[in-house]
Formats: structure tokens, sequence, C-alpha cells
């Protein structure tokens, strides 16, 4: 099973590969394992997003299957290639890992404590693109099988935050005031650009400067 020259097997991991209801192999715990532990690294050949794109081109595949996972905007690690036992961890909607990027390496996390037998997933949260469409919620298809299973690996959509009444009235009050505590009141009551989280700023550079396909399949560390 592992004769691959490319893999590369970690040291006293606390888990087994086997057969996964999920998908294909997975990876299922041979003891107890803390919440916060740090379980595994994922690892993977260092490409560039444009090489990334030449090796796997989604719009042919009848059915996603690769292994790229974003390290920076410029960087993505290839499992497909070099790899170890973290390659084999599933997604899951419902998860009991995540993925942390700690100084230029990706690391695999307990969110809670994990009792002997249970598998190990996380959610892969593929980071979706402008040009997606329904059909890749079919290409990227999820089986985990979890009450909340959102049917996709995909990031679930942020949605656009609600008008709050409160902030409406607020700003109607001020238009009350007289004209200079109205231009201050204005000034205070405008909403400022929400800080854009580290992956919303990876997905809004690799669609303003990659092609049609660019940014499919990878998955997004938390």
């Amino acid at each position: 099973m592992m004769t691959s020259p490319s893999f590369q097997p970690t040291p006293s991991i606390p888990f087994e590969l086997r057969q996964s209801p999920i998908q294909g192999l997975g990876a299922f715990a041979t003891r107890r394992i803390r919440k916060g532990a740090r379980i595994i690294e994922y690892i993977g050949e260092r490409i560039t997003q444009a090489e990334a794109d030449v090796r796997y081109d989604d719009e042919s595949m009848e059915r996603h299957h690769t292994f790229l996972f974003n390290l920076d905007d410029d960087t993505v690690l290839d499992a497909g290639t070099v790899h170890n036992e973290s390659r084999y961890i599933n997604h899951s909607c419902e998860p009991n890992c995540q993925s942390l990027i700690d100084k230029g390496h990706i690391h695999i996390y307990a969110l809670r404590t994990i009792e002997p037998g249970e598998e190990l997933t996380y959610d892969y949260a593929y980071e979706r693109t402008p040009e997606m469409d329904d059909d890749a919620e079919g290409l990227y298809v999820c089986r985990c099988g979890t009450p909340s299973c959102r049917g996709t690996i995909l990031a679930p959509e942020k949605k656009a935050p609600a008008r709050r009444k409160k902030a409406a009235s607020k700003a109607k009050r001020s238009a009350k005031a007289p004209s200079k505590s109205k231009a201050a009141s204005k000034s205070k009551s405008s909403p400022k650009p929400a800080s854009k989280s580290k992956a919303a700023s990876k997905s809004k550079s690799q669609a303003t400067s990659r092609s049609k396909s660019a940014g499919r399949g990878r998955r997004a560390a938390s």
C-alpha cells in the first residue's frame, strides 16, 4: 500500500490508515488524542499556483481528485506527489480536526478529544472562485454523512450581512441634528470596511490574477 517513493512516513503518529466509509483510505485514531494536540504536518511538493493549474484541470475531470493545499498567495502544496499519511485524512462537514498554517507549514490539530477508533477528519473548505456555478457543487461533492453535511467540500458561501434596524434608526435620528453635528454623526456612524480574513484576501488575489479555472481544487487552512 505504501510503496511509492514519494511517500514519506511519519514516526509515532496516533492513527492508522484503513478503508473509510467516507472515501477510500481514512485515518483512524489508535489512541486517545487530546483536544488541541498537533497530530501531523500536511506535506507536499511546493509548487506555484500557476503550476497547480497546469497539473490539474478541474473542467476536464468527472470528479474532483487532487491533493492541493494553499500555503500562501504564491505557493501550493501538492500531496499528489510528495506526501505522508496526512494525505488520507478525509473531509467532514462536522470535523474533529482543523488545519492551521504556522511559519510556512501546515499542521493538523485536534478540535476536540478524539477517542480510539474514531476517524480523523477536517473541513477542506475548498476555496470558491467567482466563476464557479452549480456544476462545481457536483464536482466537489461531499459524502461525510453527518447531520449538517452541506453536500460539498467547498467552503460555505458567504452571505451579505443583514442591515441592522438599530443602525438605520440611529442614522435617521442624526439627520435631524444641526449641520455640524450631522456631519460628525455621519462620519462616526458610517460603516468601516470589514477587515479581510486571510482566506478572503487570498481568494480575491487569485481571482484577479489567474485564469478562469484557477483557484479550484485548493484546500484552505483555518
